[in-house]
């Protein structure tokens, strides 16, 4: 099935991490993905996956991931498949450049949702088809990709604005600071001590970006004073349980609520990557109230992935 794929993204052979992504065909995958999600409004989508399988491989339980890697699929007309953990054991049951080589052999491409980054590091290295990384501990780039398309929708050109990131420097931190760093978006984190982004991991991005604005602060309503975009997430992620208690402790002061979000720009909008933990990190009248975008934001990822697919395959 011909398609018409912009000579800039016709280079990309995985989906890794925002990182590994320059700026400009970052930049020409949203407006695709824009483009596509039009397309998809009208009915004009067509079958290109025709006779192509996605191998989606999953450690971590999953609503947002699963459901629009396989709607993204099927509307482009290829097959998803749905590999559980525990029938794979990835890592542990078989190899996890064997489990690459094997979904090679029979599927197109591999989207995997994992624990451990260099899970999805060894599957690329190992797959001789595209892989996507769906969630790993260190990245999540398809919903940074999924929140950068809805800000694109929302204020048309993001060059300036300020994002204040209220939570735990961990995967969603991160991959929205390269993604900030990449589109010339301010990047704020407010975080209490020990959840930072590490100077390391800072260095890094201004090293690849020497333009990038980032900072951390501890004091979220310093964080949040003049944002155009207040981003939170929970404050325990999956396979951190046990550290449950300590972390609600922690982050005690840190809720993004009405009163927080009276410090960022009054046409502020907020994001939250899901599931929330609903009047904890965040309140019913912020994620239910109009400056709320996370709604949007969450179909976005059927939207923005179904163009990654159609890239990749």
């Amino acid at each position: 099935m011909n398609t018409q794929i912009p000579p800039k993204l016709r280079g990309i052979r995985n989906f890794i991490s925002i990182a590994e992504i320059d700026a400009t065909v970052l930049k020409a995958l949203l407006t695709f993905a824009i483009e596509r999600k039009h397309a998809a409004r009208i009915g004009r989508l067509q079958p290109v996956l025709q006779g192509k399988a996605l191998a989606m491989l999953f450690q971590k339980p999953s609503l947002r991931t699963r459901l629009s890697f396989e709607r993204a699929t099927a509307q482009l007309g290829g097959q998803p498949i749905n590999l559980e953990d525990h029938q794979v054991g990835l890592g542990t049951r078989e190899a996890v450049e064997d489990v690459a080589r094997v979904i090679s052999s029979m599927c197109d491409g591999i989207m995997a949702r994992v624990y451990e980054h260099s899970f999805i590091e060894s599957l690329a290295a190992h797959a001789s088809v595209p892989v996507i990384n769906g969630l790993s501990d260190e990245y999540h780039p398809c919903q940074a990709g999924a929140d950068a398309m809805t800000l694109i929708e929302h204020f048309g050109e993001l060059a300036g604005r300020r994002l204040t990131f209220v939570g735990d420097g961990f995967n969603v931190a991160r991959s929205l600071a390269w993604t900030c760093a990449k589109l010339d978006m301010v990047f704020v984190q407010a975080a209490p001590a020990g959840y930072e982004l590490t100077d390391t991991f800072l260095g890094r991005v201004r090293q690849a970006v020497p333009t990038a604005e980032l900072s951390v602060v501890r004091d979220p309503a310093e964080g949040v004073r003049g944002a155009d975009v207040v981003v939170t997430d929970t404050w325990t992620s999956m396979g951190q349980e046990d550290e449950k208690a300590k972390r609600l402790a922690d982050f005690e002061g840190y809720q993004v609520n009405a009163e927080l979000l009276r410090a960022a720009k009054p046409e502020a909008v907020v994001l939250h990557c899901l599931p929330a933990y609903r009047n904890v990190e965040i309140t019913d009248e912020v994620i239910d109230g109009p400056q709320s975008l996370v709604f949007p934001e969450a179909e976005n990822r059927l939207h923005f992935q179904r163009a990654l697919l159609e890239v990749l395959l």
